[in-house]
């Protein structure tokens, strides 16, 4: 791996929209490609997920990584950098693909590719192909983290005795309205279902920090959010942030004598770490996806897609990982409850797995109404899975900001 200094450079469903593949002109050339973080590396959370997949590449194909971390917009400004800069280094370097690993580099990964168009660029969570606005060496690709989400919302449901669960989420936009509106669905099936003698109506409060960590000056302090949420009565706190801000809460509040409990989200191994209070993660694992994309760069098939990648049901609660999307149970999630998650988990296997399902998530059904009282879906009416990914409100029941 290389890796570029940010002080020294000038560093259920699948829905594929395809166009010609780029020209290989030597199948055999080392395999060189790039990488852009929007945090760092060991944030024990999305980047470092992205991270562990470059090694993987390296360890697995013989690859060469080129590595710029902790681009984000507080760091350009700091530093002065930009993403052509950036990828001008790259090239430089013989890289034939770079993963860019935020939705906020749409706009920049439009205008750079169309400077190097013999380079693959894959664009992490962005939607510029779907909405035909990008040059034909750049693909979008995402996760149904929709799924681990409903399950991250099932196990605070039926592990909740006050009835408040919280949501610490990043910033606002349509990709965060639709991670805590599937919390907040999980959450609410699993506390009617297996919850039905419960008398108190179930609480479900968001809090926004601002960005997907913590930056100072420039977002709000997820420490104090994640206080303010089981200060106001919630005993499971679910984390939508890059970093495992909510375990670490938890985890002091437990040693301090309470009974908190957390999520972790997108990468594995926090929940491990902080056995005690994690009720299971949330997770991406990019290994095995990379991989595909890099081969078919050095064999001339790569083609440029619009991809919301489905879970691999085989391996969605593996703990070793080996779907894109997936849930690994905590510790803290034991007897009746884990019970009762593991039965969630089979009913969206079974609804993920049924090739007559239409384009829909599960729970995404009607009766579902906006915050602001407006219609989302009539009784039994599923949603459409464009409409949720572009989700433009939080749905009614949920406590908090739908809008930045």
């Amino acid at each position: 791996m290389q890796t570029l200094s940010r002080w020294l450079m000038l560093g259920c469903c699948l829905l594929i929209l395809a166009v010609p593949s780029l020209a290989q002109e030597e199948a055999t050339e080392p395999l060189i490609f790039g990488m852009v973080l929007v945090g760092f590396r060991d944030d024990n959370g999305w980047s470092q997920a992205h991270y562990e997949a470059g090694v993987y590449l390296e360890e697995t194909l013989g690859a060469t990584m080129f590595l710029y971390e902790n681009y984000n917009e507080a760091s350009a400004l700091e530093f002065g950098i930009t993403l052509q800069e950036i990828v001008d280094d790259f090239v430089r370097n013989g890289v034939q693909a770079i993963f860019l690993t935020s939705d906020a580099f749409q706009d920049e990964t439009i205008t750079v590719a169309t400077l190097y168009p013999d380079v693959a660029f894959i664009h992490i969570s962005g939607d510029s192909v779907l909405l035909g606005e990008a040059p034909p060496n750049v693909s979008n690709l995402m996760g149904q983290m929709e799924w681990p989400t409903f399950v991250q919302g099932c196990a605070a449901a039926v592990t909740t005795q006050t009835g408040r669960i919280g949501y610490l989420g990043p910033l606002i936009n349509g990709e965060t309205r639709r991670l805590a509106s599937s919390a907040y669905l999980g959450a609410r099936y699993c506390y009617e279902q297996y919850r039905p003698q419960e008398a108190t109506p179930l609480i479900f409060e968001v809090q926004w920090v601002g960005f997907w960590f913590f930056i100072p000056g420039f977002t709000e302090d997820p420490v104090a959010l994640t206080e303010a949420l089981y200060d106001n009565g919630a005993d499971v706190v679910i984390a939508g942030i890059d970093t495992p801000v909510p375990l670490e809460v938890a985890y002091n509040r437990f040693q301090a004598g309470e009974t908190v409990f957390a999520t972790a989200y997108d990468a594995r191994k926090p929940c491990i770490e902080r056995s005690e209070v994690c009720l299971g993660a949330a997770y991406y694992d990019w290994r095995e996806v990379y991989a595909e994309i890099l081969t078919s760069v050095a064999n001339g098939t790569w083609q440029q897609t619009w991809e919301w990648r489905a879970p691999d049901w085989n391996h969605f609660t593996d703990p070793n990982g080996g779907s894109i999307v997936g849930f690994r149970f905590g510790d803290a999630l034991t007897g009746r409850g884990r019970r009762q998650v593991v039965e969630f988990v089979s009913d969206l296997r079974d609804y993920g797995r049924n090739e007559f399902v239409p384009s829909s998530f599960p729970l995404w059904q009607g009766y579902l109404a906006y915050q602001d009282g407006s219609l989302l879906a009539e009784d039994d009416e599923l949603v459409n899975i464009l409409d949720v990914w572009y989700l433009p409100q939080l749905l009614a029941g949920m406590q908090g900001e739908s809008f930045p």
